[in-house]
């Protein structure tokens, strides 16, 4: 017997006999087939295909339940196959510009979320964690889709709004940097968690101290070293935090020489977590402008952090970093061996060496030239970085407009 059911009906188990809709839609080169792959059903459902007819005769009914399992397992197998196939839908790759536009939008929702979340815990209020959650989840959709859009925009940020965007960043840093190191999805996402939670403890601590232009006295900068303890504080207890987040927020100012704190942890004694979470928050610290310091550019601070490296950071969770971020990271002044000046746009999947870079300048006749884009991993031969360049011994303060578009 014939019948038509949607796809969102169909089971392990049935016939499929027709596929409703062009041949051009689907990814099935036969129409035809017992239907016995969960791939082919995770295919079907993203296929775009709304309807199909089965054949009762060869296969299993709609109203049947497929030997050894619940019609609850059914329903709950098929509901998580359409999530995954609206995620993947919504994390299909763009193009960097596309990104950046749409990473510019979900930087600023966060940013407001974040100031949200921070003063409601300065009020005592708990951590709405499901907010927060359903926040590292756009963000790591934007990382998917294009990894250095929303990582290098949340990097142009000013003193007055560093710490509500520090988190940001540090969340979308630590997404990408457990992909990088091939973590499980849900570790990708408790990852991003710890990221966007890491610095709670500042709301203990005052603007005053927070946003000081000088100096700190000792007495200061103990008060700010209490931050992992009090931010761990406001999230013991919640059972919506897990272990991983707790140990970022508590370690993630240990060093793996053991003279970080609070605990002065070392070497194997800090988690793969907490490493983690020291290499992203120095790298944006380090780029950001500060009430006290300028930030430095991204390509300068990858040299600094190589050079803290052995005392600092663990060298495996540091290389692979710069593997998220390039050694030349999107934003980066860099000379050509042809004499031109350019900034990075975007990363090479080829090489770290090979980024796409916009010239602008010529170092040679120091003066602008007209602008182009250069893709260095079709360059071989021809042309290639042969250093990096600080954007202030040439003047030039608008450089993050020539690849942000802002």
């Amino acid at each position: 017997m014939l019948k038509r059911i949607a796809v969102t009906d169909v089971r392990m188990g049935m016939f499929i006999t027709e596929l409703c809709g062009s041949w051009m839609e689907h990814p099935f080169f036969k129409t035809k087939f017992l239907l016995e792959d969960h791939h082919d059903l995770e295919s079907l459902i993203k296929s775009g295909i709304k309807e199909v007819w089965i054949n009762t005769s060869k296969g299993l009914d709609a109203n049947e339940i497929v030997p050894g399992k619940t019609l609850s397992d059914i329903e709950r197998e098929t509901e998580q196959m359409l999530r995954d196939a609206a995620r993947a839908k919504r994390t299909e790759r763009t193009s960097m510009d596309e990104e950046v536009k749409i990473a510019r939008r979900v930087c600023n929702k966060s940013k407001e979320a974040v100031i949200t979340m921070f003063n409601d815990a300065r009020m005592g209020k708990a951590v709405e964690v499901a907010h927060a959650q359903e926040l590292v989840e756009e963000i790591s959709e934007s990382v998917l889709r294009q990894p250095h859009a929303l990582i290098s925009l949340a990097r142009l940020k000013n003193a007055d709004e560093y710490t509500y965007m520090h988190s940001v960043a540090v969340c979308a840093l630590m997404i990408a940097l457990a992909r990088q190191l091939n973590l499980d999805n849900e570790i990708v996402r408790e990852c991003g968690l710890a990221g966007l939670l890491h610095d709670l403890g500042k709301t203990g601590i005052s603007n005053k101290i927070l946003n000081k232009p000088g100096k700190l006295t000792d007495e200061e900068f103990t008060t700010i070293k209490s931050h992992p303890q009090f931010g761990a504080g406001i999230l013991m207890g919640n059972p919506l935090i897990s272990p991983i987040v707790l140990d970022v927020v508590l370690h993630h100012h240990e060093k793996v020489d053991g003279s970080g704190y609070p605990h002065k942890l070392s070497g194997d004694m800090i988690s793969l977590f907490a490493k983690m979470g020291a290499v992203c928050d120095v790298y944006d610290a380090i780029t950001s402008n500060r009430p006290y310091k300028k930030g430095w550019s991204p390509a300068e601070s990858i040299r600094k952090m190589a050079e803290w490296s052995k005392g600092h950071f663990d060298e495996t969770v540091f290389q692979a970093f710069v593997k998220t971020v390039g050694i030349y990271p999107t934003g980066s002044l860099v000379r050509l061996e042809s004499g031109r000046l350019g900034v990075v746009t975007e990363q090479s999947e080829a090489s770290l060496l090979t980024p796409k870079v916009k010239v602008f300048f010529s170092a040679k006749m120091k003066t602008p030239i007209l602008q182009e884009t250069l893709d260095l991993s079709k360059l071989i031969g021809k042309d290639k970085i042969i250093g990096r360049e600080s954007p202030d011994d040439w003047g030039f303060r608008n450089l993050d407009e020539l690849w942000s578009g802002s």
